[in-house]
């Protein structure tokens, strides 16, 4: 067991590839430059911290639900982290709930953002409150700064099992280069790109690429990818839809491009070294990775932001890209 561990609330799958530098970073100056990783089972966090040597392992909690639901899950996580017996909890959030349950179970150390009420449960300061409307990537600079502990970078160069992606490889390798890979749905509709938006896109693209277009958005999408592919004509399009997160996540590294909604692929695909072109039409644009390449509606992100981010448009700043090529293996 570490007598160390990081816990992190949100329930999203990029959140955790964001997450992956700060883990990294707090694992080099915690015993044995390692930590035990705790988060939702909605976030795949145990199938990504595979490939981590940092993370000693990834024990998934409850966090969400009912007001009921939440007490239930707080006298659980209690448990948990006194059955542990961690003697330093590192909160990756301004939640108040996984301090309190620090403290209930009598966690020597608890380390947190202190912004808001969190602030009576933890041991260290905190950060100072000019933050509390900042970005949660930047609350977690701002704590690492707070606590003199050096980070060298965001770029979370997310590691991958070799038998993944030699499988992924495998399994596609009839398939004409490049790869271009297109991440439809979202955790919010309004996140989401419109149907017909997505078909005209679509064929655009396969009128300019000699290469392969993969469809992924994972089961509840499989249909949907169905009905875009079916009528089109040019460059070959796979549903790829019923990849697994592990297996997706594997075809994201392999690609040479992605373009999709601000969503777990998106980051997966930054996090692998492709090229992302990530729609931002209803929330703030990502800065953590030199690979994100926000596209944005005229006037910025609004709430009907992504009808107004249109095929051609997105089309005229994926084609430089496209053009160069597959990327070096």
């Amino acid at each position: 067991m570490t007598p160390s561990a990081i816990i992190q609330v949100k329930r999203g799958i990029g959140d955790v590839i964001w997450h992956l530098p700060f883990i990294r970073a707090i694992a080099a100056v915690s015993p044995g430059e390692r930590v035990t990783f705790l988060a939702p089972p909605s976030s795949g966090a145990g199938e990504f911290l595979v490939g981590e040597s940092c993370v000693a392992e990834t024990i998934y909690f409850e966090h969400a639900g009912s007001e009921l639901r939440r007490g239930l899950n707080l006298i659980r996580l209690v448990g948990l982290l006194r059955q542990r017996g961690f003697q330093t909890l590192w909160i990756l959030d301004r939640t108040i709930r996984p301090a309190l349950a620090a403290w209930l179970a009598r966690v020597p150390e608890r380390i947190g953002l202190g912004l808001g009420p969190q602030r009576y449960f933890i041991t260290n300061p905190g950060i100072d409150r000019s933050h509390f409307h900042d970005q949660p990537i930047d609350w977690l600079r701002a704590l690492l700064a707070a606590m003199n502990v050096p980070l060298a970078e965001t770029e979370p160069e997310l590691h991958l099992p070799v038998r993944t992606l030699a499988a992924v490889g495998d399994r596609f390798k009839q398939c004409p280069r490049p790869w271009i890979v297109l991440g439809i749905g979202a955790s919010h509709p309004s996140k989401d790109w419109p149907d017909l938006y997505w078909a005209q896109f679509l064929a655009l693209l396969r009128e300019r690429s000699a290469g392969t277009v993969f469809l992924i958005g994972g089961a509840a999408n499989a249909a949907r990818a169905r009905s875009l592919i079916a009528p089109g004509t040019g460059a070959a399009a796979v549903n790829a839809c019923d990849l697994g997160l592990a297996e997706a996540a594997g075809l994201l590294h392999l690609a040479d491009l992605f373009v999709g909604t601000d969503s777990g692929p998106m980051n997966i695909a930054a996090a692998s070294g492709t090229e992302a072109f990530a729609l931002f039409g209803a929330t703030p644009v990502l800065d953590y990775s030199r690979f994100i390449h926000a596209v944005v509606p005229d006037g910025g992100p609004a709430r009907d932001g992504m009808k107004r981010i249109l095929p051609a448009q997105v089309l005229e700043q994926v084609m430089p890209s496209l053009d160069q090529g597959p990327k070096p293996s």
